[in-house]
């Protein structure tokens, strides 16, 4: 029994020194340094959606360049006089189709009415405009052909950006009168929206001409070209013309007058309370090119309308 364990112990005592030699030569070898393999994370993607490697640890107060506040945009305030006729709602919807393409520009318009109409409320409501709905009558009396006509409309339109912004701090703003019978080119709204205090340009087909204009010289309005009454202080269209919200808040007093003021001199009335000529600033190229028409829609023929037997349905037009 003996001698069957030792010639065992001695068949395996060569391997045993071999696997301990083995050892003793591998732990005396040295180790290489260990590197830090790069974290990938799923969030991070690159060109061709490859994942880039982050670096963790580092300095974290790393400063980073922080956005710029985009400068506000002012604020177009488009005063517009209406009264009911069968043409009314197709020209306000011409004009509600330009102002939607218009940024930040909040519609005002003003009924001749004592009473705020269904058809111009729901029409405002479709609009999907920022709008203020008011509503004045004209005095009877000054309803007579020649004199001036929606005075008390724009004054109304005044009295309320002037309330609005009474006990707030003007935000930039600019006011023009936006009649509904006009045609706007979109490049308009982009050279008035930089008024300063009073901004001009030419308008067509107005005056009995193919357009009017202030005549400039090295960037200054040194007269008129125009088809009535040159010698007006300000020889324009209320088309012509937009004002910065700041000077209406600063002038509380100016509106248009209807004592003392004569056909065709409301204009001329208005401006001669908030500026000068030698102040004004022209745009459009240096009052070079026409931006507004003074389009009126032809006078409708209604002479087949029925008086009797009217359609069962009844439809707004």
């Amino acid at each position: 029994m003996k001698s069957a364990l030792f010639t065992r112990f001695f068949i395996l005592l060569p391997w045993i020194l071999i696997v301990i030699i083995m050892l003793d030569v591998d732990t005396r070898r040295p180790v290489p340094p260990l590197t830090p393999r790069p974290y990938f994370s799923p969030y991070a993607v690159g060109r061709g959606r490859a994942r880039l490697p982050l670096r963790r640890g580092g300095p974290r107060n790393q400063s980073r360049p922080q956005p710029q506040p985009e400068p506000q945009l002012p604020t177009i305030y488009a005063i517009t006089p209406t009264y009911s006729r069968p043409v009314q709602k197709a020209e306000l919807t011409r004009l509600a189709n330009t102002f939607r393409q218009v940024a930040q520009l909040h519609w005002i318009l003003v009924e001749d009415a004592a009473a705020r109409s269904e058809l111009v409320s729901r029409f405002l409501a479709r609009a999907g405009l920022p709008s203020t709905h008011l509503h004045v009558p004209t005095p009877r009396r000054y309803k007579r052909p020649g004199l001036p006509r929606a005075t008390e409309q724009r004054n109304a339109g005044l009295a309320w950006l002037r309330q609005r912004h009474q006990h707030q701090r003007a935000q930039p703003g600019v006011l023009f009168f936006a009649d509904d019978d006009n045609t706007y080119s979109l490049e308009l709204f982009q050279e008035m929206r930089t008024t300063r205090k009073v901004s001009v340009w030419p308008v067509g087909l107005v005056g009995g001409r193919r357009y009017e204009r202030p005549l400039v010289e090295n960037g200054k309005v040194v007269g008129w070209y125009t088809g009535w009454r040159a010698d007006r202080p300000f020889a324009i269209d209320m088309a012509g013309f937009a004002v910065s919200l700041q000077v209406i808040l600063s002038n509380p007093k100016a509106v248009f007058k209807r004592r003392g003021s004569q056909p065709g001199m409301q204009e001329s009335d208005f401006l001669k309370q908030i500026t000068t000529v030698e102040e004004l600033e022209p745009k459009a190229n240096n009052c070079t090119k026409v931006l507004v028409w003074h389009t009126r829609t032809e006078k409708v023929n209604l002479a087949n309308e029925p008086k009797y037997h009217l359609d069962t349905v009844k439809i707004e037009v």
